[in-house]
């Protein structure tokens, strides 16, 4: 079982290099094709499909299983990343993001119901507070190549990079994990789902506590990167450089964290880590010289907030569901998807009426502030 956790943790490590590595270019990449304020058209076209995708994954599971759904799925994110590195126009480029956009959260929910299935119900806060650590180390590492990457080969380089990450964990699953049995995968249609959501009031707490996070995620990585290079003035490199230590947070508290939740609950850390995402985000435009250490700072303590949230969430939830409630555990996983539709739909009106884009962080702000009534209503779950 102890194998099979690290060959787990070996695909969230290589998985997230590439997702790590391209998500603060994309928004970039489109904008050769796409001004800033519809930038967000095209996420909220490519999370519609996503959710799409997320609500078949019981059948597709069913059909042909954990293991080789995840080499179908890891192949794809390949596919697409050497698309965007090699791609000249619009008519290549986009569609290939979208097709990125979908593999890459379709295929981590694949690992998360291998993370449950090698699982003990009593260890979840350790076990995913040591997946979700890998998995953030490997942001970090991306964010410190990345720049040095960019300014050699440009944008095509770290897609090209990507893609050889996302294919080898689909070479890695044809050659591992060929006994994984699958458990029962329970197909609930989209409508029992809801009910499901609608009965269960504190696991329908957790998944909009989530869906906040993954708003205030979809914000800073579509508009951040544009704001520091265009704005602010940064290099890309010094924005790599910045984005690592951003990131050390995940690194450094979470597995700490998750222990922690395992003895003492989520609720308590679930309102210090909206308090201080609020707070720091909404210092974030006051923020107006160039000045590397102020600004990684200001980032390091939003996910300071973020890191505390993200795994207080993740291990209230699965010790909420069991691994069969497969249609239950993709629901909690669109709120990716369903932030980057309802993320640049909130800022495209503001992009357009106010007089200055630092607008959008002040708001984002204010929004990560109702985290903390969705808390306070949280029942402790044992």
């Amino acid at each position: 079982m102890d194998h099979n956790r690290k060959i787990i943790y070996l695909a969230g490590f290589l998985l997230a290099m590439p997702l790590a590595l391209t998500s603060y270019i994309n928004s970039s990449t489109l904008q050769l094709y796409i001004s800033k304020e519809y930038l967000g058209i095209i996420y909220v076209i490519a999370s519609l499909l996503t959710i799409i995708g997320t609500f078949k994954m019981p059948d597709i599971l069913t059909r042909i299983g954990n293991r080789k759904t995840t080499m179908f799925l890891s192949a794809s994110f390949g596919i697409s990343l050497v698309l965007l590195a090699l791609g000249d126009n619009g008519f290549i480029i986009i569609p290939a993001f979208i097709l990125y956009f979908i593999s890459n959260i379709l295929v981590f929910i694949t690992l998360d119901i291998f993370v449950e299935d090698f699982s003990k119900k009593s260890a979840i806060g350790g076990i995913r507070g040591i997946y979700l650590t890998i998995i953030n180390l490997a942001w970090i590492v991306s964010q410190v190549i990345s720049g040095t990457i960019i300014a050699k080969s440009s944008f095509r380089g770290i897609y090209i990079l990507s893609a050889l990450f996302a294919l080898l964990v689909g070479f890695m699953f044809h050659i591992l994990l060929r006994n994984f049995k699958d458990p029962k995968y329970n197909k609930k249609p989209i409508l029992k789902t809801f009910k499901f959501y609608l009965r269960h009031a504190n696991i329908l707490r957790i998944y909009l506590i989530n869906l906040l996070l993954k708003f205030f995620y979809a914000w800073m990585v579509i508009y951040t990167p544009i704001y520091m290079h265009e704005y602010i003035g940064f290099s890309w490199s010094e924005i790599g450089i910045i984005f690592s230590v951003m990131l050390l947070p995940f690194v450094l508290v979470e597995l700490p964290l998750g222990r922690l939740s395992d003895k003492i609950g989520e609720k308590k850390m679930l309102l210090v880590g909206f308090s201080i995402i609020g707070l720091f985000t909404a210092l974030i435009p006051l923020i107006t010289i160039k000045t590397f250490w102020l600004w990684a700072m200001a980032l390091f303590m939003t996910r300071v907030g973020a890191a505390t949230v993200e795994i207080m969430s993740e291990s209230y939830f699965f010790k909420s569901i069991t691994e069969e409630e497969d249609g239950v555990l993709s629901f909690f996983r669109n709120t990716y998807p369903v932030a980057y539709i309802i993320a640049p739909l909130t800022a495209i009106p503001i992009l357009l009426l106010a007089p200055s884009i630092t607008y959008l962080f002040f708001v984002l702000g204010a929004i990560m502030l109702l985290g903390i009534l969705l808390t306070l209503r949280l029942k402790d779950v044992k």
